[in-house]
C-alpha cells in the first residue's frame, strides 16, 4: 500500500518519489501507472470522465502543483510536499543509469526526441533508450495506437515515458496499459521539452517559492494562460467550498 492523502475524491501520493521503483510494488502483473494531480488536471477531469478515471485509477498520483499542496493542507490536515514530475523523471534516469536499465520515450516531435537522445548519450550513457514520435493530433486511430504499442513492445523497456500533453497522454496510457510490455509508465508531458532543452524550465527561485506556474506562464503564455487564469481560480473556489461545507465530493 502506497502512502497517500485523500482529497477531492482522489488518493494523492504523500511519500518519497525515490521509492517509486518496481520493487516497491508487490503486484506487477501490469505496468505501474504514474500520473500527476494539479489544479488544471482536476478541473479538466470534472468534465472528462475517462480522464477522471485515468487519474483516480493510477497507481501513483503525484501532487505536482501548489494547488495540490494547498488542498491537502486545507482538506486533509495532512500537509504534503509538492513532487515535480521532472524530479521524479530525473531520478528514474539516474536509477536506470546505475542499474544499466532501459527506457522508452513515446511522444513529442522527432526533433525533440533527437535532442533527448543526444543528451542521454552524453549524460546517461548506460541507459538503453528507444524512441517513437506519434502523429501530432488530438486523438489516435486504433491503427496508430497499434503502431505505438508495437514500437514500445518491440523494445520492451523497463520504464515508458509518455509525453503527449494532458489529458491525452494519461488517457492513452490508461487505455492501453494492459497491452504495454513495460514495468512502469510515467505520463510526463512537457518534461520531454525541459530535458531536451527546447523549452526552459523556470529558474530554481521560482520553484522554491511555489511560483513555477508563473515561470511557465512567462515562458509559454499561449499554453499556460488557461491553466493559470481559469483552472487555478476554479480549483481554489472548489477547495474552499468543500472546506466550509458548501459542497460535498
Amino acid at each position: 500500500m502506497q502512502p497517500c492523502v485523500e482529497m477531492l475524491g482522489f488518493s494523492v501520493y504523500s511519500g518519497d518519489f525515490r521509492k517509486i521503483v518496481p520493487a516497491s510494488f508487490t503486484d506487477l502483473k501490469r505496468p505501474v501507472l504514474v500520473t500527476t494531480f494539479n489544479a488544471h488536471a482536476y478541473i479538466v477531469a470534472k468534465r472528462d470522465r475517462f480522464f477522471y478515471d485515468a487519474l483516480q485509477r493510477s497507481d501513483i498520483l503525484l501532487p505536482d502543483g501548489s494547488g495540490a499542496v494547498l488542498a491537502a493542507r486545507l482538506l486533509s490536515k495532512r500537509p504534503i510536499r509538492k513532487i515535480a514530475m521532472y524530479d521524479c523523471f530525473l531520478f528514474q534516469l539516474e536509477r536506470l543509469e546505475r542499474e544499466g536499465g532501459s527506457c522508452f520515450f513515446l511522444g513529442a516531435s522527432q526533433k525533440t526526441l533527437d535532442e533527448i537522445a543526444a543528451r542521454l548519450k552524453k549524460d546517461y550513457p548506460g541507459i538503453r533508450a528507444g524512441f517513437y514520435s506519434p502523429p501530432y493530433k488530438e486523438t489516435f486511430s486504433e491503427d496508430e495506437s497499434r503502431e505505438m504499442i508495437k514500437a514500445v513492445n518491440d523494445f520492451a523497456p523497463e520504464v515508458l515515458f509518455v509525453g503527449m500533453t494532458a489529458p491525452k497522454q494519461e488517457k492513452w496510457a490508461f487505455r492501453y496499459r494492459d497491452r504495454l510490455e513495460t514495468k512502469m509508465i510515467f505520463a510526463i508531458g512537457a518534461n520531454f521539452d525541459f530535458f531536451a532543452g527546447t523549452i526552459s524550465r523556470p529558474p530554481e527561485v521560482f520553484i522554491r517559492f511555489h511560483l513555477e506556474w508563473l515561470g511557465r506562464l512567462l515562458n509559454e503564455p499561449r499554453r499556460m494562460w488557461r491553466r493559470v487564469f481559469i483552472s487555478l481560480p476554479l480549483f481554489v473556489i472548489e477547495v474552499f467550498a468543500v472546506k466550509f461545507g458548501f459542497k460535498k465530493i
